[in-house]
């Protein structure tokens, strides 16, 4: 499956993305031969953490969030890390250009904490979906439907619950943003 020609846009944090849930879901992408634009709140390098806890590495930032649309993209992928999706969900930038992107029916892609961005972007009502458990009221509560899976799709949305599900989870972010946008249901 080939996604040349296609642009996909990665959110990270600074400090507080999990490593894993950034760098395996954009090489995934990448070489299916996406281009992927780095997206964070402040410009310069964001380090990642393994486990919440430990430094991970740093990455440099392409283009803030601030400074985009959705329209420039075709698709979206929201890592997990409970800091750095905190820190992404308390961004009014963040969750517009999230919303944008569900409203657009454009593909997203969230592993883990990532959820939280979809929640406050008022996107999951009436959505499947899956996450980190400890999310599971959150989004019970925004009207989703949530279950225990590795990775579940819903309208071009992919869920995964942590990094352990990395390799299916991006199996399918490849397949939904090869299939581009879905139409609202």
């Amino acid at each position: 499956m080939t996604l040349a020609g296609k642009n996909i846009a990665i959110l990270i944090a600074p400090r507080g993305t999990e490593e894993p849930e950034f760098v395996q879901p954009r090489h995934a992408v990448e070489q299916a031969g996406a281009t992927v634009t780095v997206l964070g709140l402040e410009s310069g390098e964001a380090q990642t953490n393994n486990g919440d806890l430990d430094p991970g590495g740093s990455y440099a930032v392409d283009r803030l969030v601030a400074d985009v649309s959705a329209d420039e993209f075709d698709g979206l992928i929201i890592p997990g890390g409970t800091v750095g999706a905190d820190k992404l969900r308390a961004d009014d930038d963040v969750i517009a250009l999230v919303a944008a992107f569900i409203n657009d029916g454009k593909p997203v892609g969230a592993i883990c904490h990532g959820p939280w961005l979809l929640v406050e972007a008022d996107a999951v009502e009436g959505r499947s979906l899956t996450s980190y458990p400890t999310l599971e009221t959150d989004i019970l509560n925004a009207g989703g439907h949530w279950s225990d899976e590795e990775v579940v799709v819903d309208q071009g949305l992919v869920t995964s619950r942590n990094p352990d599900d990395l390799p299916a989870f991006c199996a399918k972010l490849v397949e939904e943003f090869a299939e581009g946008r879905h139409e609202a249901a």
